[in-house]
C-alpha cells in the first residue's frame, strides 16, 4: 500500500508530536502520544502505534530522495528481523561506502581528525597513474594538497608525517580510470580499518556484494603492496601499525563464493600478496617474531599515538609527573616536547600502540605489557594463515605455489602450522584452567586473563575436540551475558579508579560473537552457539525497535544496553531521523548470525522474546 506523503512537512509534524526528547529520532525514551494518523494513496486513514512503527515511518520519509512521492505501509510494519536485514543490504553499505573519486574526495578528506590548514592526501610514488589522477581531481580545490610518499618509508620519516597527517589513498583502477570504493566502520571512522574489513566482507558476500567486496580486498591489497602491510586505517599516522591478521580467510572465503565469477590468476595474485604481508610483516625477526618462535603485536613508533583525545592518558601522566614534582599539565607538554624523556614512560607507550594494533583498543589485558605478549589470539590467527595458505595450495595450485623465486609446498605450510601449534600448547595452554592464556616471553610465564580472545583457537580449527569443550565449559562458561559474550570476564574488572576500558566488561564486540559462533560449530557444539547467536541478535533487534533503527558499534552486554560511558563513547550512535549506515561490523554480526541461527527461533527475535526464557540453565 502506498502513502503520498510531503516529506518535510511530515518530519516536522511526526517529530513534534513524538520527539520530546529532542534528539531528531523517535524511542522509547520520549513522552508522545505514540499514535500517528496518515492517509493512503485512496485517502484512507492508517493509523500507526508505537515506537518502532512511527520511528519508521521517520526513517522511510527521511530515505526518499524527493521532497514529495510515495512510500510503502509494509516497509513500516515490517517485522523487525526482516527490515533490519533489508535496509543493511538496501541501504547502509551504501550508506559506508566511499571512494575518492571527484565526487567523493571530500566526503572523505573533510572530517574531525584532519588538522592544519589543508586537507592531505598521500599516494605512494611508484603509483604515477593514480597520482595524475588525483591531481587532475583536487585541482579546483586549493586546500587540498596531493603529496607522494615513498614505499621504502623508514620509521622516522613516517613518525615526521605526524605533523602533516593526511589520508593515504588505496586501489586506483587504470582500466576504469576511478579508485576503488571502499567500506568504512561508520561514524567518526570515516577510513578504511584493517580487520574491520574482513567482518564487513563477511557481511558483503552475504548480502551477494560481490563488487563491493572484491574492491574491499583489492584495498587490503593494495595496501600490503605500497605501504608494506594492512594498515591499522589508511591515514598517515598509522603507517608503522598493522592489524589482527584476517587476509587469508577474507580471500578464501570470498575466492569460494564467487568461483564461477573469478580466474585461478586472481587467486594467485592475492594469496602471493597474503604469503608477502605473513613474511615481511609478521615473521620479521625482533619486530613481531619473538624469540619464543611465537609472534606478538608490536605498533612501532614512540611516543602518544596520534588518534587518542588529548586528555586520554592524563592519569598517566599524573603518575610519572610526581617523579619529576610537578604538575602533570606541565609534564605532559614537556614529554610531547621531548624536554623530557623517560625511558619507563616511552616503553608504556610502546606497549599502549602494540595493544592498538591487536585492534583491541583499550584493555586492560593487554596495558603495559601488550608488547611483551605472545598473544592466543594473534597466535591463532597465524596458524589460520600457515592452514588457509596450505589449502589454497593444495587445493587450486596442485601443491605447489611459485613465491617470488621459490616453489612453496602445500606441506611446507602444514610444518608451519604444525610447529606454531605444539609451541602453544607448550606455552599456552593451561591445563589445570582448560583454557589457552597469553605467554609473556619476558617473564617467561602464563598472564591469565577470562577473554574471549581465549576461544580464538576454536575459530582457527587448533584445538582437540577434548580442549575444545573444556574451553567452552570453564572459559566461555565465564564470558555469557544476557547479551551475548562479553570481551573479559567480571572476574577481571579493574578498580572504580581505573578508567573503564571498551574491551573489558561489560563491553560485547561483534567480532568476538562472530569468531566464537563459528569457532563452536567447528567443535559440533552448535546448540551453545544458537544460544549465543540468539542472545546477540536479540540484543540487535531490542535496539532496532526502541530506539529508532539504531545499530551501534558495541554493546553493554551485561545491562543489555547502548548506553554507556566508556573511552570513545559508542561509534553510531549519534544520527537524524535515519541512522548514517548503522556500524559496519554489527551490520555484518546480524548478517552472519541470521544465516546461522536456526528458522524457529526468528519469531522468538521478532517478538523481542527474552534469551533468558528460552536457554534456562539445566
Amino acid at each position: 500500500m502506498r502513502l503520498p506523503i510531503h516529506k518535510s512537512i511530515l518530519i516536522e509534524q511526526l517529530l513534534k508530536q513524538e520527539d520530546t526528547t529532542g534528539s531528531f529520532t523517535i524511542t522509547i525514551d520520549d513522552l508522545g502520544r505514540k499514535k500517528f494518523i496518515i492517509n493512503n494513496e485512496k485517502g484512507h486513514k492508517i493509523v500507526l502505534r508505537g515506537t518502532y512503527h512511527l520511528s519508521n515511518l521517520l526513517q522511510e520519509v527521511s530515505l526518499l530522495p524527493q521532497e514529495k512521492g510515495n512510500i510503502f505501509l509494509q516497509h513500516i510494519i515490517e517485522e523487525p528481523v526482516k527490515r533490519i536485514s533489508r535496509v543493511i543490504k538496501d541501504f547502509y553499505w551504501t550508506k559506508l561506502t566511499r571512494n575518492f573519486d571527484k565526487e567523493g574526495l571530500l566526503n572523505v578528506l573533510e572530517d574531525e581528525k584532519m588538522q592544519g590548514d589543508f586537507l592531505r592526501l598521500y599516494v605512494p610514488e611508484s603509483d604515477v597513474d593514480a597520482l595524475a589522477f588525483y591531481k587532475n581531481i583536487t585541482a579546483l580545490y586549493k586546500n587540498v594538497k596531493v603529496e607522494t610518499i615513498s614505499e621504502d618509508i623508514s620509521n622516522e620519516d613516517a613518525i615526521a608525517l605526524n605533523k602533516k597527517p593526511g589520508i593515504l589513498t588505496l586501489a586506483y583502477s587504470k582500466e576504469n580510470k576511478k579508485s576503488v570504493p571502499f567500506v568504512v566502520p561508520g561514524g567518526r571512522f570515516n577510513e578504511m580499518y584493517g580487520w574491520d574489513s574482513y567482518f564487513i566482507g563477511i557481511g558483503l558476500i552475504i548480502d551477494d556484494k560481490f563488487e563491493l567486496a572484491k574492491a574491499m580486498i583489492d584495498n587490503l591489497e593494495y595496501q600490503i603492496i605500497h605501504y608494506g602491510k594492512i594498515l591499522n586505517a589508511n591515514r598517515s599516522y598509522y603507517l608503522s601499525r598493522s592489524q589482527p591478521p584476517f587476509f587469508t580467510s577474507f580471500i578464501k572465503e570470498f575466492y569460494e563464493s564467487y568461483s564461477n565469477k573469478l580466474q585461478v590468476d586472481w587467486l594467485q595474485q592475492k594469496l602471493t600478496s597474503a604469503i608477502s604481508e605473513y613474511f615481511n610483516v609478521w615473521m620479521t625477526k625482533n619486530v613481531r617474531l619473538t624469540n619464543t618462535q611465537l609472534n606478538r603485536y608490536f605498533g612501532e613508533g614512540t611516543g602518544i599515538p596520534n588518534e587518542t583525545e588529548p586528555n586520554h592518558f592524563d592519569n598517566i601522566f599524573k603518575i610519572f609527573a610526581e617523579k619529576y614534582n610537578i604538575s602533570f599539565i606541565e609534564f605532559r607538554e614537556k614529554y610531547k616536547r621531548k624536554e623530557i624523556i623517560d625511558e619507563d614512560l616511552d616503553k608504556y607507550f610502546i606497549h599502549d600502540r602494540s595493544m592498538r594494533e591487536s585492534g583491541h583498543d583499550t584493555t586492560s589485558r593487554l596495558d603495559n605489557c601488550s608488547a611483551h605478549l605472545n598473544t592466543v589470539d594473534l597466535n591463532s590467527l597465524l596458524y589460520k594463515y600457515e592452514c588457509d595458505i596450505s589449502y589454497l595450495i593444495i587445493t587450486y595450485f596442485n601443491g605447489v605455489f611459485k613465491y617470488n623465486n621459490d616453489y612453496l609446498t602445500s606441506d611446507v605450510w602444514l610444518r608451519k602450522a604444525k610447529k606454531r601449534r605444539e609451541i602453544m600448547l607448550n606455552l599456552m595452554w593451561n591445563e589445570e584452567e582448560s583454557t589457552f592464556y597469553d605467554y609473556n616471553f619476558v617473564k617467561k610465564q602464563q598472564q591469565p586473563c577470562i577473554s574471549a580472545s581465549n576461544l580464538y583457537p576454536l575459530w582457527a580449527n587448533l584445538c582437540t575436540q577434548k580442549q575444545a569443550r573444556k574451553i567452552a565449559n570453564n572459559q566461555l562458561s565465564k564470558l555469557i551475558c544476557k547479551g551475548g559474550i562479553v570481551s573479559t570476564s567480571h572476574l577481571e574488572a579493574t578498580s572504580s579508579s581505573q578508567p573503564k576500558r571498551q574491551w573489558d566488561f561489560p563491553y560485547g564486540w561483534a567480532p568476538h560473537q562472530m569468531l566464537i559462533w563459528q569457532g563452536l560449530n567447528n567443535y559440533n557444539m552448535e546448540k551453545k552457539s544458537q544460544e549465543l547467536i540468539y542472545r546477540w541478535l536479540w540484543l540487535i533487534v531490542k535496539t532496532v525497535v526502541n530506539y529508532n533503527g539504531l545499530i551501534p558499534e558495541k554493546f553493554d552486554v551485561n545491562k543489555c544496553t547502548h548506553k554507556i560511558n566508556v573511552e570513545y563513547g559508542n561509534v553510531g550512535s549519534n544520527f537524524k531521523y535515519v541512522p548514517d549506515g548503522g556500524f559496519g561490523w554489527t551490520n555484518a554480526s546480524f548478517k552472519l548470525g541470521l544465516k546461522l541461527l536456526e528458522d524457529s527461533y526468528v519469531d522468538n527475535l521478532n517478538s523481542l522474546k527474552d534469551p533468558d526464557e528460552i536457554f534456562v540453565e539445566n
